[in-house]
Formats: C-alpha cells, sequence, structure tokens
C-alpha cells in the first residue's frame, strides 16, 4: 500500500507566488518545485536565474510567472549575483529578504561551480538551489557531470553510455562548511516545504539538491514525474536528508565543529535499483553490468549516510 502524503495547514495558508503563464513542459518536476519552494519562502523573496529551463518559462520580459521580483544572469554567476543581491538588501536594511539562486544541475555542478564555491567559503548570506533534472536539458538533453551512469543523452557517443559516477555535490558543498544542506524532492512535498522554511530563517550559506524529473530527458510520460522521483527515493537512489552544522544559529563561531545528518525520508516501500532504472527511456541501453555497478555505489553510500546520522 502507497503512503499517503499529507502537507502541512500552513502551506494552503501561505500566498500562491507562481502565477499563471509559466511554459514549462508537462510534468516538469522544476516548477512544481519552485511552487513549494516559494510557499515556504515567502514573499519576501528575490530569485536569481542563470542560464536554464526557467530563463526562459518563467515568462518574457516584462512578464513573469512568479510573484516575487527576479533577476537574470549569465549562466557562471548565479552565486555571486545572489551574494550581491543580498549585500544591497542588507545596506537597506532588509535583512529579512531571502535571496534564493535558483539553478539546473549545469548551473550548479559544473558551469557555476566556481561561483557557488566562492560564495559558499566566503559563507554569503544566500539560499543556493540546484534542481537537478540531471543533464543540460533546456539546450538538447547534453551530459552534465549529474548525469548519471548507463544515462543516454544527446551527447553520449553512439553505442555507449555514460559509465562515471555523478558527482557528489553534497559532499563538495559540505566541504565549504555551510550551516544548512538539504535533498528534497517535489515527490515529498510537505518534507520540501519544512526544509525552505527553515532554510529561510538561517543566515549564510544553504544550499538545497532538488531531484527534479524532466520527462522529456528522462523519456518518461509526463503523468509519471512525481511517480518516477518517488522511486529515485524509494531505491535509495536518491535519498532525502539534511545536515546542520552544529552552532549555526551563531555564524561567528568555528565552522569545523561538526554536522549533524538527519535522514528525513525512510523507503516506505522497496524499490531495487533496477526497476527504478527501467521506468525511464534513457536507460533503454543500459546493461546489467552497470546496473550492478550502480547498485553496489548505491549500497554503499546508503549506508554511509546511515552511519553518519547513527553516529550524530
Amino acid at each position: 500500500m502507497q503512503r499517503t502524503f499529507s502537507i502541512p495547514r500552513e502551506v494552503f495558508l501561505d500566498e500562491e507566488l507562481t502565477k499563471p503563464g509559466m511554459s514549462s513542459c508537462q510534468g516538469c518536476g522544476a516548477a512544481l518545485a519552485m511552487k513549494i519552494a516559494l510557499r515556504g519562502l515567502g514573499k519576501r523573496t528575490v530569485v536569481v536565474f542563470p542560464a536554464c529551463c526557467f530563463t526562459v518559462f518563467v515568462g518574457s520580459y516584462p512578464y513573469s510567472s512568479l510573484g516575487v521580483p527576479i533577476v537574470h544572469c549569465p549562466f557562471a554567476t548565479a552565486a555571486i549575483t545572489a551574494a550581491g543581491i543580498a549585500a544591497a538588501m542588507k545596506r537597506r536594511g532588509e535583512e529579512d529578504t531571502n535571496v534564493m539562486a535558483w539553478a539546473g544541475d549545469g548551473g550548479t555542478f559544473d558551469i557555476g561551480l566556481q561561483s557557488l564555491s566562492g560564495a559558499a567559503e566566503r559563507n554569503e548570506d544566500i539560499l543556493f538551489v540546484c534542481y537537478d533534472n540531471e543533464a543540460y536539458m533546456n539546450t538538447g538533453i547534453q551530459r552534465s557531470s549529474a548525469t548519471p551512469p548507463g544515462a543516454w543523452t544527446t551527447t553520449t557517443p553512439a553505442g555507449t553510455v555514460k559509465s562515471e559516477p555523478k558527482k557528489d555535490i553534497e559532499q563538495i558543498m559540505l566541504g565549504h562548511h555551510i550551516p544548512y544542506l538539504a535533498t528534497a524532492s517535489p515527490a515529498y512535498p510537505d518534507d520540501m516545504y519544512n526544509k525552505f522554511k527553515k532554510a529561510g530563517a538561517i543566515k549564510g550559506t544553504r544550499f538545497i539538491h532538488i531531484l527534479a524529473a524532466c520527462p522529456t530527458g528522462w523519456r518518461i510520460d509526463p503523468s509519471q514525474s512525481v511517480r518516477v522521483t518517488r522511486m529515485a527515493t524509494q531505491a535509495n537512489v536518491f535519498p532525502i536528508y539534511e545536515v546542520e552544522r552544529q552552532g549555526m544559529a551563531d555564524p561567528e563561531r568555528n565552522s569545523s565543529e561538526g554536522y549533524v545528518y538527519r535522514i528525513n525520508i525512510y523507503p516506505e516501500r522497496e524499490v531495487t535499483v533496477r526497476e527504478y532504472l527501467q521506468s525511464q527511456g534513457r536507460f533503454r541501453h543500459i546493461t546489467p553490468k552497470i546496473i550492478r555497478s550502480v547498485q553496489r555505489r548505491v549500497k554503499h553510500n546508503w549506508e554511509s549516510l546511515v552511519a553518519r546520522a547513527i553516529m550524530k
């Protein structure tokens, strides 16, 4: 039996900040995630977009489908643009405004990493969100360092599949000693809402990694977007957890004190890695050898996460 997901009552009382006119594809996980994120953060939010799907479907100037200010910036500069806006808001005495950089995996794992790393090292007061659809979907489904092993992309050489593992962006960000990091999924809206609500109240660099299904690039039916995304968590391919730095409420304290790990979602039913991969057309040509390799990595990563959570 499937678990029934409940959304906190506050979600329905919050103002709706996504408006008509968003031209995203049917089943777009990123569009759904934005709806939940803004409900958690509230109207006192500024959103920064580098080059990504949202740059296109959020609306053509001077119109926008979001009920908050938005700023577009070059591909590599989401974090530093957000940091500049946050500094300006602070100078104006508006320290209650959340500045959120919203980037895809290309603008986070790859092209935007240098800017993000610099901002995180300085502990800039921004929330950086990666909506990860595991390829450069806006420009034609090209491979990124977030593309999982075995996945097909338009830049995959004929007769081959990606063999390299997905970049571990969480450990990269934790290496900067940021105060808060979380993973989230629109398949678990209550958990996502609570994390954005929480992140909005924390000072310093916060990072939220969202798995956002792209029906076009994942080769799935749009109606299956949430189901397939949920399968990723049920198969432990994309665990849902959060990490907080001890003493995070005081940004002046030594950031090397350590982290507290919390697993927020334990799979409510068992889904195998094979079932998850076979639910998507992008893995149609995956070999049993790669499936076994992915399964071993997933098992290792999940056991390591559980061990950290138990120890902390």
